[in-house]
């Protein structure tokens, strides 16, 4: 699984929420490989799923693959909450 974190620059927010994203898939037994990335890069880069700020996912619309918004981005249950599922989800797909 190939997992796109997005904020405005493409370092320290979204390699945070990336660094977060893999712990979290590997304390549930799944391996996520990923990048960090600003917005202007992430459209139409080939993933299963991006995850970014509520800001930034307002416009990632018309992307083909599904695109979470967090509120918090320092919030790990959140994160937690809102990625996790469609983790478990994709993997059965996949």
């Amino acid at each position: 699984m190939y997992i796109l974190s997005v904020c405005g620059m493409g370092f320290g927010t979204s390699l945070m929420l990336l660094m977060d994203i893999q712990s979290m898939a590997k304390d549930h037994g799944y391996t996520v490989e990923g990048e960090a990335t600003d917005l202007g890069s992430a459209k139409g880069k080939s993933c299963d799923l991006i995850v970014a700020s509520s800001e930034i996912a307002a416009s990632l619309t018309g992307e083909e693959v599904p695109v979470v918004a967090i509120d918090n981005l320092l919030d790990k249950d959140e994160i937690k909450e809102k990625v996790l599922p469609l983790i478990e989800r994709l993997s059965k797909e996949g």
